[in-house]
């Protein structure tokens, strides 16, 4: 597995390296494959722990307080499976909403706020069958019109036919 060095990982995810260490020393982000243990260690970072520390960064400067950004993180760190960066979080002024599923959880206030989502993917499908099938329909309609037309056509000549056969 690769690791990155505490400097590498502050510059690969654009933050300095006075912030790198004071997230791990606070313990929002510690480094999972080597952690420092005394004046002179280095700590060691994996690529998730980049992960996390660019979407802290993204969250800070899309304005989100360090607090908030910690409240968030444990809520996510507690209830996303997947990586923390595969979520999809919504931000809002200082609200932070986790998009799970259907439902919108506000992740600064510990998952209240909980809203439904109305998913738009299958308005659209049924708005594109309801067209189709109108214009099947007025199809349909249109040719059985026609039909009853030529029909009505047809029995006109008839009848002018015999009315010309008569009348010699």
């Amino acid at each position: 597995m690769r690791t990155f060095s505490g400097t590498h990982a502050a510059k690969i995810v654009g933050i300095t390296y006075r912030q790198l260490d004071y997230w791990a020393r606070t313990d929002l982000v510690r480094p999972s494959a080597h952690d420092a243990s005394g004046s002179g260690s280095r700590r060691e970072y994996v690529y998730r722990d980049l992960l996390e520390l660019k979407v802290i960064k993204n969250l800070l400067d899309a304005g989100i307080k360090l607090e908030s950004v910690r409240t968030v993180f444990n809520y996510l760190r507690r209830h996303v499976s997947t990586d923390v960066a595969a979520a999809h979080v919504v931000i809002s002024g200082q609200s932070v909403v986790l998009c799970d599923g259907e439902h919108l959880i506000d992740a600064v206030r510990n998952g209240q706020g909980v809203l439904n989502v109305l998913p738009l993917a299958n308005v659209k499908q049924e708005l594109d069958a309801s067209i189709t099938n109108l214009k099947k329909k007025e199809r349909d309609e249109y040719v059985a019109s026609q039909q009853a037309h030529n029909s009505r056509l047809a029995k006109v000549a008839a009848s002018t036919q015999t009315t010309r056969r008569i009348a010699r």
